[in-house]
């Protein structure tokens, strides 16, 4: 047996201690490093939150392309609608019924038909215009209509410009009674309806019998032409 001083085993107890408290050591601070590594990656992530704040982001993207940064802000370059609320619509030019005084012409008899135009006149202070053909029935005195309401004569309606004080005329044509033997009436007036409108006008008609059944009994009108007669 080999005899060791007390010096020399104390001393190697003592490295012995200082080896194993260096080992718990290592394997201490290596636990602390694996278990808390955000403390180093945290400084790096904060920055990412500036390019929200950046303008250029959303101006930069294509038109219709989906991002964060356009989402979160209006596209300044959006046309606004069609018109929008700027828009103004255009005023109605057309002649209404109280601003008309209808009247009809003279006859202008021909080939056994029966022709008489029926004006309309301007009567307001303003410009408006007439456009297709006029409504027309006969009635009696005591306002029952005689006969069927007139038929269009085929024709293309052109807009009537109407001045104030200018006319425009439509043709009332039928058959002469004496040569169709249609069954006649003698209308106490003529109620006249101007394109697009619902009242009408009366005027005292002095032309005589008119077709109201029978053979050729019709009664046709034309488009409205300028002037107050063919």
């Amino acid at each position: 047996m080999v005899y060791t001083p007390r010096s020399a085993r104390h001393g190697a107890l003592l490295v012995g201690t200082v080896a194993v408290l260096g080992l718990l050591t290592a394997c201490g601070n290596g636990k602390d490093v694996h278990s808390n590594p955000p403390i180093t990656a945290s400084g790096t992530a904060a920055p990412a939150t500036g390019i929200t704040k950046s303008p250029a982001s959303a101006t930069s993207a294509p038109s219709g392309t989906s991002t964060g940064a356009a989402s979160s802000s209006p596209s300044k370059a959006a046309p606004s609608p069609s018109g929008g609320d700027t828009a103004t619509p255009a005023a109605s030019t057309r002649c209404h019924t109280s601003e008309l005084r209808a009247s009809v012409g003279r006859n202008d008899p021909g080939a056994g038909q029966e022709n008489f135009p029926v004006v309309l006149t301007n009567k307001s202070g303003r410009t408006c215009t007439l456009r297709g053909y006029p409504g027309a029935a006969f009635v009696s005195a005591s306002g029952s209509q005689l006969g069927a309401d007139p038929r269009r004569e085929p024709g293309s309606p052109a807009t009537i410009t109407l001045k104030p004080g200018q006319s425009a005329w439509a043709g009332l044509t039928f058959s002469n009674p004496g040569i169709s033997g249609a069954k006649t009436a003698t209308p106490a007036a003529l109620l006249v309806t101007p394109p697009d409108e619902r009242d009408s006008l009366k005027v005292t008609w002095t032309g005589g019998a008119v077709p109201v059944s029978g053979n050729s009994s019709s009664v046709f009108l034309s488009v409205f032409s300028p002037g107050t007669a063919p």
